[in-house]
């Protein structure tokens, strides 16, 4: 498959979860991850949740976060963006699933956090905090990937 597919279901997938499962004609489990999306981002409040965080009210999202389904929420979105990626025909090389992985270990620990961590005296919160986790998230996950695969080459 192109890699302009593998990206169109990628992006799609990052968008939301099950949109690029879908465009991969894995219907039921894409169906699943919807439903899934649709269940935690209710329950956790998330779509109010990132409306106070870009309004600059992030005491009134922590308050009113449900970080009880809120935690699940990372998991199931980069699941989601690592299975419609290798789906379309990405993630061939060894190790390829370690960034995703560690992306949602980090943003999850964000979340935990997000009540308490205050950076240059400012809370961050539910969203901010956890989208500044992505990074070192990554950057760790690439890192680890790019050692085990020279390790296998050996």
């Amino acid at each position: 498959m192109s890699s302009e597919k593998i990206n169109e279901k990628l992006l799609w997938s990052i968008a939301f979860p099950g949109f690029g499962q879908l465009l991969n004609k894995k219907y039921f489990k894409g169906t699943i991850l919807l439903f899934l999306e649709f269940l935690i981002n209710v329950q956790a409040h998330f779509n109010q949740i990132i409306m106070f965080s870009f309004n600059g009210e992030i005491v009134k999202a922590v308050q009113y976060a449900d970080y009880q389904w809120l935690l699940f929420y990372p998991c199931i979105y980069f699941y989601a963006i690592w299975d419609a990626y290798k789906d379309a025909g990405g993630g061939n090389e060894p190790y390829s699933f370690i960034p995703f992985v560690f992306a949602a270990y980090f943003v999850t620990v964000g979340v935990i956090y997000s009540k308490s961590v205050v950076i240059f005296g400012t809370l961050l919160g539910p969203v901010w905090l956890p989208i500044f986790c992505l990074i070192p998230g990554l950057l760790i996950g690439l890192f680890i990937k790019k050692e085990l695969t020279r390790r296998l080459k050996e």
